[in-house]
């Protein structure tokens, strides 16, 4: 009887170690991802205002100028609220499509090319960031452990990407290089 016990004993035990093992490694997984997670968000801001800032010295040297100036002051002062962000940063999309980059310096179009590219890019990152934390999080030891914590889940960031053809200045394709005019 007590062989039986203490090889009961061990398998519990065993067993346990290894639930505990699996879920501190979980642990570790879900925190490097809300860090990930944290970077991938700042970014996005950060892409976010560059965007801003380049249609707004685009803005007066446009004739839609002033639609553009109106839609990039209110992504500005949207700040870093998610669902606010979303609705103007979309209304400054249409306004920047609208815009002649014809007319625009180089150094203008050129910026406003850069800052899209970066937007989408930043964009990307952070959505992959979100899918792969959510996915974590999806998990049942997650879930049932509430491994998760008090950490609020995090949302993709849904704004229309710029097509490349209507979005690029004259002479500069879709990734910053020089097109040649054919397609």
């Amino acid at each position: 009887m007590s062989v039986l016990v203490w090889a009961l004993s061990c398998a519990v035990a065993a067993g346990l170690a290894w639930a505990v093992a699996l879920g501190a490694g979980r642990v570790r997984r879900l925190d490097r991802l809300h860090v990930r997670m944290d970077a991938a968000r700042a970014g996005l801001l950060a892409a976010l205002d560059r965007r801003v800032a380049a249609a707004l010295a685009a803005a007066p040297l446009a004739a839609t100028g002033p639609a553009v100036r109106v839609a990039a002051v209110a992504a500005a002062a949207a700040g870093r609220v998610w669902p606010d962000r979303e609705a103007v940063e979309n209304r400054l999309g249409r306004a920047l499509v609208a815009l002649d980059r014809s007319r625009l310096p180089d150094p203008v179009a050129t910026e406003l090319v850069d800052a899209e590219l970066l937007l989408a890019l930043a964009r990307r990152v952070h959505n992959d960031a979100v899918r792969d934390t959510l996915g974590l999080r999806s998990r049942r030891l997650v879930r049932w452990l509430h491994l998760a914590g008090g950490a609020p889940l995090p949302r993709y960031f849904e704004i229309a990407d710029p097509e490349p053809g209507v979005t690029t200045a004259a002479g500069i394709g879709p990734l910053g290089t020089a097109s040649s005019g054919r397609h």
